[in-house]
């Protein structure tokens, strides 16, 4: 039992660093790529970058991969790069956290469809009651962007399947699963962003933070939920990434100088209470000795 426990617990904790990091990337790119590059330059670069990264430290080409799990990869691949080019094409016009708060409705609604005991669904209600306090973040909702609602909410269904075909290639090594992925949504992206953005893209300083960008916000990210997702079940991953939106606030409030309304606090309260009571429940379940009849079995 013991040594299931810290198995368990990193898990968790490569799921709330990749938050930190994507949301601290994603804050950076915004205010220094998009008016330069836009949304889809900025995606270009992020991915393009974050794919090099992982290929040239992964060293994915050592290991043999089957027809099959080729393409699992290839569709893992292509979610992400539709989800990250979604979202990033929401942040022009929306605030970060309701951007986020909406494409959430992603790894929710993995969460609800996965889940099979009462309990769960009382971590799952708390993380929707979070987020709806928490989706204004001082705007009218009903001035928000139309187009911006509709990317925001392609991303959403772009991170629901980045969440199941994420676990259909758990099977095998990060080091195989991370870089093949994000050079799959880099085929999907960088051809959009060069489109828009075309030869500002090659601009050495433009290079650099996009380099920055794709380390903090794509590459580190993408291999620790890579990890998550090999060890933990959907429905925990879901609930545990509720996260996000509180965190996004938080660092808003950093970089932002966005001050939070006692409204704001509390929904935070109830979406970090979500996620941690979503990872006890889930590694008290885990920990739980199996009779001796279905080890039988």
């Amino acid at each position: 039992m013991s040594a299931q426990r810290p198995a368990y617990l990193f898990p968790i904790l490569a799921i709330f660093g990749s938050i930190v990091f994507l949301c601290t990337g994603t804050s950076w790119a915004k205010n220094a790529l998009f008016p330069e590059v836009g949304a889809q330059g900025t995606t270009a670069l992020r991915l393009g970058f974050s794919a090099t990264l992982m290929l040239l430290f992964w060293r994915h080409w050592r290991t043999p991969i089957a027809r099959q799990d080729l393409r699992s990869i290839a569709l893992y691949g292509a979610t992400l790069g539709i989800m990250c080019l979604s979202f990033y094409l929401a942040l022009r016009t929306l605030p970060f956290g309701i951007a986020v708060a909406i494409e959430f409705a992603g790894p929710l609604s993995v969460a609800v469809w996965s889940s099979r005991r009462p309990l769960d669904y009382g971590w799952i209600a708390l993380a929707v009651i979070g987020l709806g306090l928490l989706l204004p973040l001082g705007h009218d909702v009903h001035t928000l962007d139309p187009a911006g609602i509709a990317y925001a909410s392609i991303g959403a269904i772009g991170w629901a399947c980045y969440i199941v075909f994420g676990k259909r290639v758990g099977h095998l090594p990060v080091s195989i699963t991370a870089p093949l992925g994000a050079a799959v949504a880099a085929l999907v992206v960088v051809p959009v962003g060069v489109a828009h953005a075309g030869a500002a893209l090659l601009s050495p300083g433009i290079l650099l933070t996009g380099l920055g960008v794709a380390l903090i916000s794509s590459a580190i990210p993408i291999s620790l939920e890579l990890f998550a997702l090999k060890h933990l079940p959907k429905h925990v991953f879901g609930t545990m990434i509720s996260m996000e939106p509180a965190v996004a606030a938080l660092l808003a409030l950093v970089f932002l100088a966005e001050v939070l309304s006692f409204t704001q606090c509390v929904a935070i309260a109830l979406i970090m209470t979500a996620s941690m009571g979503c990872a006890l429940t889930a590694q008290a379940r885990r920990a739980k000795p199996v009779p001796a009849v279905a080890e039988a079995a």
